[in-house]
């Protein structure tokens, strides 16, 4: 009888870790195959959150993305992958691979980073007061986990009148990607 409780909690253990460790808690999702060569990424109905330890996102990203998606840092400008990037295509969360911003929506705004009107639903971005640095700004993070992203302004170009401000370390770009 003790034999068999044991074996229950052993695979109720196992049962537990493989459910915290599912496949969309990865960093880097591969879309699906569309027929037009082109790789589309699902925006979910209801965004769950994400959450993991320092020591986890740690693991999975690497030192300047960490810095700016878990402790709210900025990239200089003009050094990031993307602030200069014209190829069409999907801007998704570097932590979650969520998808943000699509390259349809991404202007030069002359600052030095990826500047976007609008991200590609409203539920994927939360915006948040931000009081640091003697101002006040409005915060944008990944509503899935939460990291950093960069900052919105009413600065932008029609018809938004939008600038999202976004840091290239807290994006992963995908070529002819896209929503569906």
């Amino acid at each position: 009888m003790n034999r068999l409780i044991i074996l229950l909690v052993v695979c109720s253990s196992v049962q537990a870790a493989c459910q915290h460790n599912k496949p969309e808690q990865q960093v880097s999702r591969p879309g699906l195959a569309a027929a037009s060569g082109e790789t589309t990424f699902p925006i979910p109905d209801v965004i769950n959150p994400l959450k993991k330890t320092d020591l986890e996102w740690k693991a999975v990203l690497d030192e300047q993305s960490f810095y700016v998606l878990r402790q709210q840092g900025t990239e200089r400008a003009f050094t990031g992958a993307y602030f200069n990037n014209h190829d069409k295509g999907l801007y998704l969360c570097k932590a979650c691979g969520l998808p943000l911003f699509n390259s349809s929506d991404k202007f030069d705004s002359g600052t030095g980073w990826p500047s976007f009107t609008k991200a590609v639903d409203a539920k994927v971005i939360t915006e948040n007061k931000d009081h640091s640095h003697d101002m006040v700004r409005i915060e944008v993070v990944c509503t899935r986990c939460n990291g950093h992203l960069g900052h919105v302004f009413d600065d932008g170009p029609r018809p938004t009148g939008l600038r999202y401000c976004i840091n290239s370390a807290s994006l992963e770009f995908v070529k002819n990607g896209s929503i569906r």
